[in-house]
């Protein structure tokens, strides 16, 4: 039987998570993003999350590439993360939209300069003849921003933020009898909870 509990209970239970994995997790923001075409034909790949609040969770991306295209034309997907060290699995799944261009443009300034130099070298996800033509192309963008302090973040790279439906989260017990717990989000913003078999 499922019961409601606080809208920010799942966003604090998985910043406790978050921390743990932190501590214990060489690259504990690496995620699972999985993302579907108009047809409904799905892909996965690992991103980074960037940012995880009440509004959802946060990571960023080429417009232009597959996973952009594909969060255009079908603005759903799915997150999962898995801390080994911790036998801690989050799934989570929601509608995806860009985050505001404010927010995009302060993520790009804080990354390296050799990162936002390689966001406009690389026109992610589409053919390069062989990684000359990527070396030539990063030269031609170093030369283009040679002498410039603060490199403009590309109009085509920017984040999006899934607002979660569910968060499932996820413990491993022995004789593979886990513990999971899933937080489903109602019509009126709550949320209601309950014990998945595992």
């Amino acid at each position: 039987m499922s019961s409601s509990v606080p809208f920010d209970q799942p966003f604090e239970e998985f910043t406790r998570w978050f921390a743990a994995a932190r501590a214990a997790e060489p690259l504990a923001e690496a995620m699972a993003l999985a993302t579907a075409d108009a047809s409904g034909a799905p892909a996965v790949r690992m991103v980074l999350l960037k940012g995880a609040d009440r509004r959802g969770f946060v990571f960023y991306t080429n417009f232009d590439s597959r996973k952009g295209a594909e969060l255009a034309a079908n603005p759903r997907a799915a997150l999962c993360l898995y801390w080994k060290s911790l036998n801690r699995q989050i799934r989570i799944e929601g509608a995806v939209a860009p985050v505001s261009a404010a927010e995009a443009d302060a993520y790009f300034t804080s990354r390296p300069r050799e990162s936002q130099l390689g966001a406009w070298a690389s026109l992610q996800s589409r053919p390069l003849a062989d990684r000359a033509e990527l070396d030539a192309r990063l030269a031609a963008v170093r030369e283009r921003f040679d002498g410039v302090e603060d490199v403009p973040r590309p109009e085509t790279w920017g984040g999006f933020v899934l607002r979660p439906r569910t968060i499932e989260f996820w413990q491993g017990q022995q004789a593979r009898l886990h513990d999971r717990f899933l937080y489903t989000r109602d019509r009126d913003d709550a949320w209601q909870i309950e014990r998945l078999a595992p």
